[in-house]
């Protein structure tokens, strides 16, 4: 099997062989188109146990179902205040309450069947290019109050915090839409039919339908299939099966290309991991996949052949917003065919009884192909009829050749005038800020003016308090060391007078030492005399003629005298010291 040049192809989950219709068949429901839709409706039937037979002319998500940027988000191609226009608000909500249903039906088939490779991230974020803040205020005010719709409204700094260009201003925030890998989606929408019984034939081209007669006979190359129901859902390739049919479609190219890894540069550039998409009706749409790599869509053209030199043209298209992004390489760059229809809204309904159709998804292709299949299955099924809703959309010719050379000036024109609108709008924004920054800077030199002031006010109070504390400290240090020497000086007075008396004390006591000294030597004196006159004073002894010497003989009697009281006071024996 030949798998088509994409990042999607090249990423896919892999998927079986699948043969080609080479026998008449007879089925409950035949669907011609295995595109998102035709596999919804396939699914869906086959899971009530009627049997289903899917025709593709390829393969299996082939076309814009494998090929697109993977946004899941409510809505519609045409702008809602363009629907509340022309179907009322009663309509209105109850077509954006599908369009609901068909991001809910997405989210439960993945959850369901667990289907590999999916990848969904959460969030979109809707940017202006133009700075129109309350127009987009009261938008999202009427999508909240009249629809329910759960929305943001992000402020240009908010917008620019996480994707860090200068070309975008505000945005709408959907925090329930999210983003997946399509192809790997069909893929599992495809599994899942034939898991409950469906038969998918690829390479298996109609060419020629009869839908009268409770029987509808389809015919393709290799054989007939028979069935009670045929649902057309096959966009812009239904021409060999109902050229009328295919008459009020416009086949619309987009292109859609991923990058090689860009590292923590992306990061840098582009800081919000939902989907991205301006407002304009030819604009840029992009998310980040893989975690470094950025998938980049946008160009709008009726013209059928690839450009030449795509992926030169999307890299200039993703620095022009992006420039820092530096140089990048495109590894993957294709195109994608959607079926429009003049209305910018979805074609479904029943043509004849057991005859349905369900095209036009351009634009707006995941929600709303997952809505329309599960409609017309539960319409074949149980007789629901919700898709009278989108009655006031009838089939309209597309203008042929004519309709596309038209299409393609209007794009031409709707670009011009995006451009012009934007230019303005930079070009005001440029000034506003410009100003906000002269305002800014006049404001801050306003502001350091005033603080350099009130830093000298402050510092001159700063120094007279500073001296007035100096001259109180230092008398305060003047008192402290007066007080001081005069402690000092009457410890020292104290200290001499405490000598002084000690020195007093010791002399007294010194002199009184000597004075007993001179006592004591002057009693020694005076017994050592008074033993020489007793010895000279003694008589001798008759009987021994021997002289006696001073210790034999006796001592005289002493003579007794009247000592002076001065005598007395001097031989009195001093106190001890």
């Amino acid at each position: 099997m030949t798998e088509p040049t994409t990042w999607y192809a090249a990423t896919a989950v892999a998927s079986p062989e699948r043969p080609t219709l080479s026998h008449d068949l007879d089925a409950d429901v035949c669907v011609i188109g295995a595109g998102l839709a035709g596999l919804t409706v396939a699914r869906e039937v086959a899971r009530r146990g009627w049997s289903v037979a899917v025709l593709e002319a390829g393969e299996v998500a082939g076309g814009a179902s494998g090929r697109n940027a993977g946004f899941v988000s409510p809505g519609f191609a045409e702008r809602i205040d363009a629907i509340v226009e022309r179907v009322g608000l009663a309509r209105a909500k109850e077509l954006w309450a599908l369009s609901l249903a068909g991001v809910d039906y997405i989210r439960n088939a993945m959850n369901e069947t667990e289907m590999p490779g999916i990848e969904p991230r959460d969030g979109r974020l809707s940017v202006r290019r133009t700075d129109d803040e309350p127009r987009l205020i009261e938008h999202a005010a009427m999508l909240r109050v009249d629809f329910g719709a759960d929305v943001e409204v992000w402020p240009t700094d908010q917008v620019r915090e996480v994707l860090r260009t200068p070309y975008y201003f505000q945005g709408l925030h959907f925090p329930q839409a999210f983003h997946i890998h399509p192809l790997n989606y069909a893929r599992g929408l495809a599994a899942d039919a034939e898991k409950h019984g469906a038969r998918i034939f690829q390479n298996t081209q109609a060419i020629g339908i009869d839908p009268a007669g409770v029987r509808k006979r389809v015919q393709t190359s290799g054989g007939l299939v028979r069935a009670r129901h045929v649902v057309l859902a096959g966009g812009t390739g239904v021409g060999p099966v109902d050229e009328q049919i295919a008459a009020t479609v416009l086949p619309v190219s987009t292109y859609v290309a991923v990058t090689a890894a860009l590292g923590e540069k992306l990061f840098e550039a582009v800081r919000y991991s939902g989907a991205v998409a301006d407002t304009r009706r030819a604009g840029d749409y992009y998310r980040i996949v893989e975690d470094d790599r950025l998938l980049w869509g946008g160009r709008v053209s009726t013209r059928s052949s690839e450009p030449r030199r795509l992926k030169a043209q999307i890299r200039r298209d993703i620095l022009k917003v992006y420039p820092q992004l530096g140089e990048l390489e495109i590894e993957h760059a294709w195109s994608g065919t959607m079926a429009y229809a003049v209305h910018k809204m979805p074609q479904i309904g029943e043509l004849a009884p057991g005859y349905w159709i369900a095209s036009a998804f351009g634009g707006h292709g995941l929600n709303t192909t997952a809505m329309a299949g599960e409609m017309i299955a539960g319409a074949i099924l149980d007789g629901d009829d919700r898709w009278r809703l989108f009655s006031s959309y009838e089939l309209v010719w597309a203008g042929g050749a004519f309709g596309r050379a038209a299409a393609q000036t209007s794009f031409w024109m709707m670009q011009r005038r995006d451009a012009v609108a934007e230019w303005i709008s930079r070009y005001r924004d440029s000034a506003r800020r410009e100003s906000e920054a002269r305002q800014a800077r006049w404001e801050a030199e306003k502001a350091a003016r005033k603080v350099e002031a009130e830093a000298r006010r402050a510092e001159e109070e700063a120094r007279r308090v500073a001296e007035k504390e100096a001259r109180r400290l230092a008398a305060e240090e003047a008192r402290r060391v007066a007080a001081e020497n005069a402690r000092l000086a009457k410890e020292e007075v104290e200290r001499i007078r405490e000598e002084r008396r000690l020195a007093a004390e010791e002399g007294k006591r010194a002199a009184e030492a000597q004075a007993m000294r001179e006592a004591a030597r002057a009693a020694a004196t005076l017994a050592r005399h008074v033993e020489a006159h007793k010895a000279l004073t003694a008589e001798p002894d008759s009987q021994d003629a021997t002289p006696k010497t001073p210790e034999s003989t006796p001592k005289p009697k002493p003579r007794k005298r009247r000592a002076s009281k001065k005598k007395k006071a001097v031989t009195e024996p001093a106190p001890p010291a």
